[in-house]
């Protein structure tokens, strides 16, 4: 291959995908090599590197990991020739059985007849695979590939089958790549929010309630902070807030397809006698308010949020801290319009969610999700709302991508992908477009003409999870949140005895005036002090002594080391009051 064509470097996702394809062949061989007992399952390419399922009579260790990794560069120094060839179904079976890989040979049973039946083989080593793979072994840097971890996972994500071990690596055509890769890792390990909850005392997750978070107090006030702030933004924008009922009966869920679409993820119940479920959505009950009283063509858009609290069933293996709970507050919104309405509707939302992510100092990218199989309406309602959405967004002077047959089955979508400061991206906010539960509530407006007309809507929710946000900036910011945000604001350091008075009168103003502050009143040095404050990250610090009693003074500390010196408390009020009223992010 001529590597110097820019179709094989790694900004090409194909030829990116290809070579962790080939890496993951290069690893099988590997362990094949060192140890012939292990049996092979899968090994695809991932979005970041490959993984490789095997089945050992041992627990692979970080020290296996490292003969792995050496066995896998010899076989990119032998430039092995990767070599493709198809055969008969019976001739692949007799192949895998005599290799003695069963989960092989269960793969190929599996394929439907007539399918093609392809394998690869480099040196001694042949693998089922449908491709493509790199012509040679050689064309991996053996000095830029890293096995990273190692995980169970069940064969073909059946709990009830084989529990598997499950290799991770990742390479690049560059060492120097490899290692900024792996900076990367280790700066989101100190950054990774399960670890910063414990530590700030944000959260905890307990056996008892699994996927069911507890917020302890500072991450409650984190949490009504960033509530509130929600708050303020949609009233900007005109929205007014409800709250609808946790649980509601089995005829509403069929009424509005969930029943059919989602029960499996649904938590049900029976009360007198009649089957209930805990809504793992607010559409429904957001339906009966907007069919509660009549609505002219004047009230339209009608913008309606609604902090609701859902529950979700999430299997087990799947729950990661506040990334994937089991129950979470979504700040829903549904906009009911007039179809003339529709692309400005669209393009005001976008606008609030450029103001809120900026607010945060996250960018973002826009996916339009297509209609997927499994969808409710017709294929030309589906074709219009998302040429609407596809208009609405290129006014904008946005840019997409085509997320294929991944909309939400009643209506096409845009999906927002925000990037946090480690270039990391997550799913957060949504604008869905839907002209079928308007049409399945029979919601109804009386148009100029005097007659009935459905509106159109769309679900929206711009945090999303509000604990999967607090996850995501938690990372993003590194647990140091801005000052308008940080669940405490301001740590008084007394640094004797004698001024702990003093202290307490400090920290009584300061909290009149709406500031979130706390004492350390321990008799410890206050160089002590101060590394403590700063571990928790807190915005700044006040250090108070003898000359600041004496002067009415603070001295002034950020939590980045900087010394801000002496200045009077109402000095040092307007700063922090300018900082948060600004919302500052530093």
């Amino acid at each position: 291959m001529a590597e110097e064509n820019n179709q094989y470097t790694f900004e090409n996702e194909t030829y990116r995908k290809t070579y962790w394809h080939t890496c993951s062949h290069v690893m099988a061989q590997a362990v094949k090599r060192l140890w012939p007992e292990v049996k092979l399952a899968i090994g695809p390419s991932i979005d970041e590197g490959w993984y490789y399922d095997m089945d050992a009579p041992f627990a692979f260790t970080p020290e296996h990991l490292e003969q792995i990794e050496a066995e896998m560069r010899k076989i990119c120094k032998e430039k092995l020739k990767l070599e493709r060839f198809e055969l008969p179904r019976e001739e692949a079976l007799k192949l895998m059985e005599e290799k003695g890989e069963p989960f092989k040979v269960e793969l190929i049973q599996d394929l439907p007849q007539g399918e093609v039946i392809s394998f690869y083989k480099q040196g001694e080593f042949t693998d089922l695979c449908a491709g493509p793979h790199l012509d040679s072994t050689g064309r991996i840097k053996g000095n830029a590939l890293k096995l990273i971890a190692c995980n169970a996972a069940y064969w073909r994500g059946d709990s009830s089958r084989e529990t598997l071990q499950r290799i991770y690596g990742v390479a690049f055509p560059k060492k120097d790549e490899l290692d900024a890769y792996l900076a990367r890792i280790e700066e989101a390990k100190k950054r990774d929010h399960r670890r910063l909850g414990k530590e700030l005392g944000l959260f905890m997750l307990r056996d008892e309630g699994p996927g069911f978070p507890f917020f302890l107090p500072k991450g409650m006030m984190l949490k009504n902070t960033l509530l509130d702030y929600w708050r303020k933004i949609h009233k900007k924008y005109g929205y007014v807030e409800i709250s609808t009922p946790i649980m509601l009966n089995r005829q509403l869920w069929e009424r509005s397809g969930h029943w059919d679409h989602y029960k499996n993820n649904m938590y049900t119940t029976v009360i007198d006698e009649v089957d209930f479920a805990v809504k793992p959505m607010n559409c429904p009950g957001g339906m009966l308010v907007y069919a509660s009283e009549p609505h002219s063509y004047r009230d339209l858009p009608l913008r309606v949020g609604e902090i609701g609290l859902v529950h979700r069933h999430e299997l087990s293996g799947a729950l990661h801290g506040l990334f994937r709970v089991r129950c979470f507050n979504q700040d829903d919104a549904h906009v009911f319009m007039t179809r003339d309405q529709m692309q400005d509707v669209i393009q005001e939302t976008v606008r609030l969610f450029d103001e809120v992510y900026s607010t945060f100092g996250l960018s973002y990218t826009i996916e339009l999700s297509t209609m997927p199989e499994d969808h409710i309406g017709t294929v030309e309602e589906w074709e219009c709302n998302q040429d609407i959405l596809k208009q609405a967004i290129t006014a904008m002077g946005k840019d997409f991508v085509i997320n294929e047959g991944d909309g939400a089955f009643y209506g096409p979508k845009l999906d927002f992908h925000l990037a946090d400061s480690l270039g990391r991206t997550w799913q957060c906010g949504t604008i869905q477009l839907d002209s079928q539960l308007p049409e399945r509530f029979e919601l109804e407006y009386t148009g100029e003409d005097g007659q009935k007309h459905r509106p159109v809507m769309i679900h929206r929710v711009v945090l999303g999870s509000i604990e999967r946000f607090i996850g995501v900036i938690t990372e993003h910011f590194a647990g140091a949140f801005p000052a308008w945000l940080a669940p405490v604001q301001v740590k008084l350091l007394p640094v004797t005895d004698r001024a702990a008075g003093y202290a307490a009168k400090v920290s009584a103003d300061l909290d009149a005036q709406g500031f979130r502050v706390e004492i350390d009143s321990r008799n410890e040095k206050i160089g002590k002090k101060i590394r403590e404050a700063t571990l928790e990250k807190i915005p700044f610090m006040l250090v108070v002594g003898d000359r600041d009693m004496e002067n009415g003074t603070v001295s002034v500390r950020r939590r980045s080391g900087e010394d801000l010196g002496a200045m009077s408390l109402d000095q040092f009020a307007a700063l922090l009051d300018e900082e948060v009223r600004t919302m500052v992010i530093r």
